[in-house]
């Protein structure tokens, strides 16, 4: 298959494609891959490392309607769409996959106007802007979330999940202890992490509440996000912080570690769920309040109703409602496991295949 993927900006557009390419190169080991990106994204780094030819193209940031209202962001689309046509021209894509951001919203555009098979993969459960404005001229759409379906023409909708979600089952048998962290690996184990970045008011929260965690019959393991670390370790000065709670900056290869995990305490996004639905984690869910139309409350909201998680929002979380929830899951092995079994219900461990589906069905359509 010669797949040309666009999407880019954030890690949530971009861990999905990368996650279904991984796959696909698994299943149809000749596959060609070409991935569209903006200059300015996150793409630039994460895409190469990942040994996948790039592409970039210059996006000046849309209005949040991408109303074409504005003559330059009119102006920007077209020029945009004319570069992505001569990309096109020359890779001779198969199929286009978009996964979100405005450069695909240009890609994609495009290929429907060359008619080239057309696929979107929307993550959230709220639709994004571009997804909801290249609905109309895609063939296929695929979602994570059952609530993104009414967004969307019903004809062309596939439920699939998260490919990131196949990723993560696929190393559940995780060989990681946790004495590679000084804790132990018959305890059951805590993870909170505020996403790469860090979450100020998460951090602050944890801190806070560390005196306590100290004297709890479980673990627990705080990510503070590399650029913020040195500024908690600050905070935690003359702190005292017991031998079954340690405070890193970033935890590297999460996949392999959380299988290990009682429960985890994050943000509420597309790919965070994901990867705790595929492998049945509790979670206490603290969706970020800075995002696009509140949809990791959404995002979250589809777990609480289903008992797989409980949700802290930001304007409630303090010492006391984290250590709250936190004791009441972390103490009770029964809750523990009737919540992992509801959150594995919602799991999709095989997205990535469902999603190669709905790309085969988008070329056997146009044959």
């Amino acid at each position: 298959m010669r797949l040309l993927v666009s999407g880019g900006g954030t890690g949530g557009h971009i861990y999905p494609a990368l996650a279904l390419i991984e796959r696909l190169k698994q299943v149809e080991p000749d596959t060609q891959v070409l991935y569209v990106g903006t200059t300015r994204g996150l793409e630039n780094k994460i895409v190469p490392d990942a040994g996948i030819k790039l592409e970039t193209m210059h996006m000046q940031g849309f209005k949040r309607s991408l109303s074409l209202d504005n003559l330059k962001t009119i102006y920007l689309f077209l020029k945009s769409v004319h570069h992505a046509k001569k990309i096109i021209r020359d890779f001779k894509p198969d199929v286009v996959l978009g996964t979100g951001g405005y450069v695909s919203g240009a890609v994609l555009y495009a290929a429907a106007k060359h008619h080239i098979p057309t696929v979107i993969h929307e993550q959230n459960s709220v639709v994004g802007v571009t997804n909801k404005f290249l609905s109309r001229y895609v063939d296929q759409i695929a979602i994570a979330f059952e609530a993104a379906r009414s967004q969307f023409p019903a004809a062309k909708v596939t439920m699939v999940g998260n490919p990131r979600a196949q990723q993560v089952a696929a190393r559940a048998a995780s060989d990681f202890s946790w004495t590679s962290y000084g804790l132990k690996d018959n305890l059951p184990t805590m993870m909170i992490f505020g996403g790469s970045q860090g979450a100020p008011k998460i951090n602050q929260t944890v801190v806070d509440a560390i005196p306590e965690f100290n004297r709890r019959p479980y673990q627990v393991i705080f990510a503070t996000g590399r650029k913020r670390y040195d500024h908690v370790k600050a905070q935690l000065q003359g702190v005292k912080i017991g031998p079954n709670v340690k405070v890193v900056p970033y935890i590297k290869d999460m996949p392999a570690k959380m299988p290990r995990v009682a429960a985890l305490v994050s943000r509420a996004g597309a790919t965070t769920i994901a990867e705790v639905t595929a492998l049945g984690v509790p979670t206490i869910l603290i969706p970020s309040p800075y995002v696009t139309a509140n949809h990791q409350v959404k995002n979250a909201q589809a777990l609480v109703k289903n008992k797989a998680a409980v949700m802290i929002t930001e304007d409630h979380l303090d010492a006391r409602t984290l250590l709250l929830q936190a004791d009441r899951i972390m103490e009770n092995a029964d809750l523990r496991k009737q919540m992992s079994q509801a959150s594995k219900k919602m799991g999709r461990p095989d997205a990535a295949d469902r999603l190669i589906k709905v790309l085969r069905t988008a070329i056997a359509e146009h044959h």
